[in-house]
């Protein structure tokens, strides 16, 4: 039940923070905007309110498999480490249990989600404004259609590794912000549920799952930045050879800071993102022991 649970909680957290994940791709791998509103208003100003759900169809359906994959795989991994640690898997677990139980579900994620990765941010940072009656230009085409043509194009162009491009970067990147996210959930809700109770209420959760993805967005942002930009990496570019070589060229001509570009933007999105998505699996997990 932990995988529908999952999935569920993932589908509605995309519909909430889809439109800032949007301008964070943008801020974080194009240097001409000035902030988060200037983003906002350039993205709205030239492409309108559509701009900000470019690929959000294939996004969605790989969040709610992807969180699916993700929860499932945390639970499973703890009660299997509880059985070995401690001979049952009903075992209350020790805080390394729950990190290690979330590095793994972490690793197990990239290898299905990089793909649609690549394309979202492929689509995100894509470029199709609304023709003008003031130009007789016509206006061209995109070169991406949508999600799936996207990856039929990236796959023709770049090989089967182009749909894997950043995974080094989202390796580093989800397996320790995975393991932060459900250690800081797991420990918030142990520390604001009253004794005697077996289950966090309603508030506690909201809260243990909004400053959980807070603080783990906020570590996972450096190696964020580097994904999004040997993702959108084409083939006739080839600017990154590779994590390091990424890491060494953005802040050689950008300074360090460039690997916190969209840090308060990623904060900002992830407090709601994650309440949803903690409040919707507990919700959903209530209501199959219920009934």
């Amino acid at each position: 039940m932990d995988f529908v649970a999952g999935a569920i909680g993932g589908g509605l957290s995309t519909a909430v923070g889809y439109p800032l994940d949007t301008v964070k791709v943008r801020i974080q791998t194009e240097g001409h905007y000035k902030g988060i509103w200037h983003c906002i208003r350039e993205t709205y100003r030239t492409e309108k309110v559509w701009g900000f759900y470019k690929g959000v169809c294939a996004s969605a359906l790989a969040v709610s498999l992807i969180s699916s994959v993700s929860f499932g795989t945390y639970k499973n991994s703890l009660c299997g480490i509880c059985k070995l640690r401690y001979g049952a898997a009903e075992a209350r677990p020790a805080k390394l249990d729950v990190a290690l139980a979330g590095a793994a579900a972490g690793a197990l994620r990239v290898v299905l989600m990089t793909p649609s990765e690549v394309a979202k941010v492929r689509l995100q940072t894509q470029r199709n404004p609304p023709p003008s009656t003031a130009s007789p230009q016509p206006v061209s085409k995109p070169k991406y259609r949508g999600s799936l043509h996207c990856l039929k194009v990236i796959a023709k162009e770049e090989g089967f590794g182009g749909l894997y491009k950043g995974c080094s970067a989202l390796l580093c990147r989800d397996c320790s912000s995975s393991a932060i996210y459900f250690l800081t959930y797991s420990a918030l809700c142990d520390w604001l549920t009253p004794a005697g109770k077996n289950k966090p209420g309603l508030l506690v959760v909201l809260l243990s799952g909004g400053f959980a993805g807070v603080l783990a967005w906020g570590l996972a942002t450096p190696m964020d930045v580097l994904k999004s930009r040997m993702q959108i990496d084409e083939s006739e570019q080839h600017k990154y050879k590779g994590l390091i070589h990424c890491a060494r060229e953005s802040v050689r001509k950008e300074g360090a800071k460039v690997l916190f570009k969209g840090l308060g933007l990623n904060c900002i999105r992830a407090f709601p993102v994650n309440m949803v998505v903690f409040v919707t699996y507990e919700a959903v997990l209530r209501c199959t022991d219920h009934y």
